[in-house]
């Protein structure tokens, strides 16, 4: 178990620090990654504090594809069969309607014989489902509301953090400090860790509309008439991105609700009526579209993974699953350094070295896709024709499965070592 140790006294001008503990591990940040590797370091006995700085896991539009990849790593864990259990809908196959008719760009029952879907679980439930597993660890302990500020180092090493929690700042002294805290990550901040950037040329709308017990299963694409639709199947409502040219939501919002509505019913053609559900400004979440990565993950005590060191662009839905790869090979790498109390930074190298290929490839994958479709479907006034010889290719045996097998699995396998 973690210790708990007397708060050091930082004199009358510094932060009055309440609690101090000490641990092997702190992660900041519960998202998927964090989670994950709390969880995967707990069941080896290794002393682990995970940091939330919200005080649940219940936030909008959020991730919620579990793709085979993750659901493997599940499996190896011999926690596929409950999560299962969640409340969830399956996306067999991703298809873009065309006026020459729909295209299956992806059939996952093709490339998973195990898993032959996505699974699409509120995120939320995945994290209370990942955290109450690691609960079951003594060594494991979840902070919610702690909110970190600053962090603790010397002599060129991070050494862990201190926080503000509802009581005021407490300290988390590790020998290893993890920033899993997403696209937006105060650790990379405050570590000092420039991103190398990319300027993806769009933003989306996230909404929800109805689903019907008769609309077709899956995720459905519109893509055309200057903007892109798609439509990802939640059981009883479709959650819709509508895409729009980067920097563009203030003139939408500008034209008004009822253009908007008319923009989406011109792309939405199975069911374009559904449309009248959206009423509010308020039911409209906007996401502002980012790539980039880091060109170092680590320094001396720290290690950034999944957003905080590659935020990745939502083509493909691919970022849930290289973070939860990415946890699951700096816990590979990182426990018998852990176990042994000192972690170097060749170590902290390795997981870089393991990981960022595949990050590098999946990366320029989006930007193609981006580039050569979702710019042609932004500056088309009519809906997107797709050549024949692309149509052909997606008919193919083994050239038609690659986009399902990288959307699946990505560019590289991962296993869990075995305690």
């Amino acid at each position: 178990m973690f210790e708990r140790r007397n708060p050091p006294n930082l004199g009358d001008e510094a932060v009055k620090v309440v609690a101090s503990f000490k641990t092997a591990c702190c992660v900041v940040g519960a998202g998927p990654g964090g989670a994950i590797l709390s969880l995967l370091l707990a069941r080896q006995g290794i002393p682990v504090i995970l940091l939330e700085a919200h005080e649940d896991f219940d936030r909008d539009f959020r991730g919620d594809t579990i793709h085979p990849s993750v659901l493997h790593l599940m499996d190896e864990l011999g926690l596929a069969e409950r999560l299962l259990q969640l409340r969830h809908s399956k996306l067999h196959t991703a298809t873009i309607a065309t006026p020459d008719g729909p295209i299956t760009v992806a059939d996952f029952k093709r490339v998973d014989k195990k898993f032959p879907f996505i699974m699409m679980v509120s995120q939320a439930h995945f994290l209370e489902f990942i955290t109450n597993e690691a609960k079951r660890y003594p060594s494991f302990h979840l902070l919610m509301g702690a909110s970190v500020q600053e962090l603790i180092e010397e002599d060129g090493t991070v050494r862990g953090v201190r926080y503000r929690a509802g009581d005021g700042w407490h300290e988390v002294r590790a020998t290893l400090t993890v920033g899993a805290d997403g696209r937006s990550s105060r650790i990379r901040k405050l570590a000092g860790f420039v991103p190398i950037k990319t300027s993806p040329p769009m933003d989306i709308l996230w909404f929800r509309i109805p689903r019907k017990p008769d609309d077709p299963e899956g995720l459905l694409g519109y893509l055309g008439r200057g903007h892109g639709l798609v439509l990802f199947d939640r059981l009883t409502e479709w959650q819709a991105g509508f895409i729009i040219i980067k920097g563009s939501y203030s003139q939408i919002r500008t034209a008004g609700l009822e253009a908007l509505r008319k923009e989406i019913a011109a792309l939405m053609t199975m069911f374009p009526d559904r449309i009248e559900y959206l009423q509010d400004w308020k039911q409209v979440s906007v996401l502002s579209v980012e790539s980039s990565r880091m060109r170092t993950w680590y320094k001396p005590g720290l290690l950034l993974i999944g957003d905080a060191a590659h935020v990745m662009s939502p083509v493909g839905g691919v970022g849930i699953n290289y973070a939860i790869q990415d946890a699951v090979v700096a816990a590979n790498v990182l426990t018998e350094p852990l176990k042994a109390g000192r972690v170097t930074t060749d170590a902290l190298a390795e997981v870089q070295k393991q990981r960022e290929f595949p990050t590098k490839v999946i990366q320029w994958i989006q930007a193609q896709g981006q580039k050569r479709v979702i710019t042609a479907a932004l500056r088309s006034k009519q809906p997107l024709r797709v050549p024949w010889f692309i149509r052909l290719l997606l008919r193919a045996p083994f050239i038609g499965d690659l986009p399902a097998r990288v959307i699946a699995h990505g560019v590289k396998t991962v296993h869990i070592t075995p305690p």
